[in-house]
This record gives structure tokens, sequence and C-alpha cells, in this order.
């Protein structure tokens, strides 16, 4: 068995070997060039969840773009018999051909929802599922939470609500951690700790200092004087590292002598948070710091935060919870055939009958429907047909399904600030029941499965 430590490897090779164990076979049965159509969706919400985020294809159409294999790849596949001859000819000259769409990035799904319907030949279909699972899954995790935390907060800082700060980069893997704050920020969170996200995607960043930064100093006042000296009196200050009044006291000292009437922010790492974001925004004003923010961190979530409500908070730093999903760290979306190309040309439905895991056959066309308040009160899925159907004539109607790619060329990847409008817009829409963060079902109706034209 080869290592290659130094190696990462292109997008094709963040693939499950059972896919190319399936395409070797379909190579060998002639059968790997027959059109099919696949469908991501989740068969169910993580338990409690009321509804889910759609996130991740920001990152996906560019991955799958590039979805290549290169001669040290396709060489390494061959000498861990990993692929045959034919096999490896077939990778070497892989480009996606096929089509793509999808719900928007940012918008909601619901159980059975499909969010992302892949059509192109079966081989180039079937190796792409890994790595449309293991985005879709990750992110859409990620966003589903935050959007929660970003209710329990009062909504975006633009609607009146508190600031949500991403803060999980040293809890995931470092690549999870940029993937995290992006999905966040879609969901509504105002900025993020990790400067590789805030290069890639344009999201704010912010950060304070750690408690070894004021350990390091002599004195608590030495740390915060250093502090305002190279990064102004409108920094933030971490104040918990001995005695929080005392390091109120010291960091209005230290924003008063560079001209300040208090510094920008404090932090509060540690303690009951809201007992102690009560003292200190009395002992702020006491000082004459009534414009000083507080910030606080420690292991919060949607429930932590919504408890804090009442509490004198300007902003939440969240870690961990927001960078494992709070308690549900993927979405369970699964990837499964739904047609494939018959001897005649004609698409034949196809679905898996497992209990507990059974699918729904044809590619399908998704139809939702809203009250006069927008709100979304119905979604159909439509098999076999991009026709309105005639039940909803004379009802509010759409289909979000939008193409992300036609026959192998992008159509179009949304920018991160409008993925971020559309889930905000998506959240408007819900009544504040259904965005309750306590648990429960699913906001929509049963989805209605209407039969193929057809079958009618």
């Amino acid at each position: 068995m080869s290592t290659r430590t130094n190696a990462a490897g292109g997008p094709g090779l963040l693939t499950d070997r059972y896919e190319l164990t399936m395409l070797a076979s379909f190579i060998a049965d002639g059968s790997v060039g027959r059109q099919a159509v696949f469908e991501a969706f989740a068969r169910r919400l993580p338990v409690g969840r009321r509804y889910g985020v759609v996130a991740g294809l920001g990152r996906l159409v560019p991955l799958l773009h590039d979805f290549r294999f290169d001669a040290d790849e396709v060489a390494w596949l061959l000498d861990e018999r990993v692929i045959d001859a034919a096999t490896a000819d077939y990778l070497r000259a892989f480009r996606f051909n096929g089509t793509i769409e999808a719900i928007p990035e940012g918008e909601l799904y619901f159980p059975g929802t499909p969010v992302v319907t892949v059509a192109g030949t079966l081989g180039e279909c079937i190796v792409l599922e890994t790595l449309v699972l293991s985005v879709l899954n990750h992110d859409s995790a990620i966003a589903s939470a935050a959007a929660r935390m970003v209710t329990a907060a009062g909504g975006r800082p633009e609607d009146g609500g508190r600031a949500l700060i991403e803060m999980g980069s040293r809890r995931t893997h470092e690549e999870a951690a940029v993937a995290t704050a992006r999905a966040a920020y879609i969901a509504g969170f105002a900025s993020t700790s990790n400067l590789a996200a805030g290069y890639r995607h344009g999201i704010p960043t912010v950060g304070t200092a750690a408690h070894a930064f004021t350990l390091a100093h002599d004195s608590e006042l030495d740390a915060f004087r250093s502090q305002v000296r190279a990064h102004g009196p409108g920094t933030s200050l971490l104040v918990d590292t001995y005695d929080i009044p005392t390091g109120i006291r010291n960091a209005v000292t230290a924003a008063r002598e560079a001209g300040a009437t208090g510094p920008g922010a404090i932090r509060i790492d540690s303690g009951d948070l809201a007992e102690e974001a009560w003292r200190a925004r009395a002992l702020l004003d006491e000082l004459g710091a009534a414009d000083t923010r507080i910030t606080v961190t420690s292991d919060l979530d949607e429930y932590v935060i919504t408890a804090l409500q009442d509490a004198p908070i300007d902003g939440y730093g969240a870690g961990t919870r927001v960078a494992t999903g709070s308690g549900h760290p993927t979405a369970g979306m699964v990837y499964k055939l739904v047609a494939i190309e018959q001897p005649d040309g004609t698409m034949r439905p196809v679905a898996k009958k497992a209990r507990d895991k059974a699918s729904v056959g044809g590619r399908k066309t998704v139809w939702r429907v809203f009250d006069d308040d927008g709100a979304i009160v119905q979604e159909l899925h439509v098999p076999g047909s991009t026709e309105v159907p005639e039940r909803l004539r004379g009802t509010r109607h759409e289909s979000p399904q939008v193409t992300v790619v036609r026959e192998g060329v992008v159509q179009h990847v949304p920018t991160i600030e409008e993925s971020r409008r559309t889930c905000a817009a998506a959240l408007a829409a819900l009544s504040p029941h259904e965005r309750d963060v306590t648990d429960g079902e699913p906001v929509v109706v049963p989805t209605v499965l209407l039969p193929a034209p057809q079958e009618a």
C-alpha cells in the first residue's frame, strides 16, 4: 500500500471507493452511457427541526466543474487495484457534461424535497454521489443550526437582532471551518473569526484576544493598554481572565488613556452569562462607558441564546455548537437513482422499496404553494412533467428549482450575498411559531406527490 502524505489530490478523489467499483462494472457491461437521473434529498429532518436550510451549492458547483482525475491519481488507482485499464481510460477523459437543477442556496427544504437533481450518463452521475452529499450534508446542517441561532438572537442586526459571530474554527477540520463560516453567514451570522473564510468568501472578520494574551503581560491593565495601542480604543477587550468587575474597570481605564469614554466592547467568556451581563452593564454605565457593547461567548447554541434574550447583551460568539450543527452535524441527505434510460430511449422511473428507506421514482418538478402572506403552505412533487399542475390554477405558486449546470456548462453560481438574502426572505416568510427553536414537527404540511401525467 502506497502513501502520498504531501499530495492532497483533486476533487475527483473526494469519492468513496464503491463509486468506482460501480463505475467499472457499468463500463464492463456497457451501461455506463445510459441516461440517468439522481436526486439528493432528506427522507426526514433531524429530530425536532422544523425546517432545513439549503447550503453548499456555491461550493459544490465549482468543485463539480473541476472534477477530474489527473495522471498521477489514475496511476495510483491502478496501483491500488481500485480500477481496471478500461476504467482508467474513462477517468482520464472524464468531464461532467450533464445537467444539475437545485433548490437555491439559502432556501428552505423539507422531507423529500429534491434539493439537487443530477441528470446525465449513468457513469458521470454515479461518481458524483460522494462529493454532492459531503458538501450538502455538512453545509446544510450548519446553515440550519445557524438559522435557529439567528432567530434566537432576535434576527439579524439590520432587522434589530443581536450580532452573531461564528467562532468554530478550533472545533472542526481546518477546511470544514471555512465551510462552516460560509454556511453560518448565509444563515444570518454577521461575521466570522476565520480569516480564510474572509479571504475566500468576503465574510466580515472579527477577533479580540485570548486569555493567554492577558496572562502574558505583567498585569491585566498592561495587556489592555497594549491591545488598545495596537488596535485603537474601539477594540473588544476580554475581561474575565481574573475578576470581571476589575477587568471592566481596567478596560475602561485603558480606553480612557487613549481618549475614549470606554472600549468598543468587552467580552465575557465564563460564569452565569446573564447575571454577568447585567452586572457588566450596570458597571459600564456607572463608569460612563454607556456606549461600550457587551459580547458573550462560551458554548452558546440556540437554546442558551434564547435563555439570554432578556440580558443586556449586544452580541454572541458561537463556536462548537454551530460548527457541529448544534447536535445534528449532518442533514441526512441521500442521493438516489430515480430514472434510467430504456433501450427505446424513454426514461423508466425506478425507486428503492426497502422498509424505512424507500424512495420515489421519476424526475420530479417541485411546486410550492403560498398563502397571502407569502408563507409556504404546501409542496408538490410532480414526476415526469414540468407543466403547472391543474390543481394549482388560481393559487400563488412557483417552482423554486433553478438550473445551475446545463450540459456541463455552469449557468449560475449565486454570490454569498445573494444566498444570504435568499435565506433571509425564506425565514421571514415563516410564522414566529414555525421559527420557534424549540423542538417541533416540520412546518410544511406533508408534501404531496402527484401522479405522472401518463398515470393520471
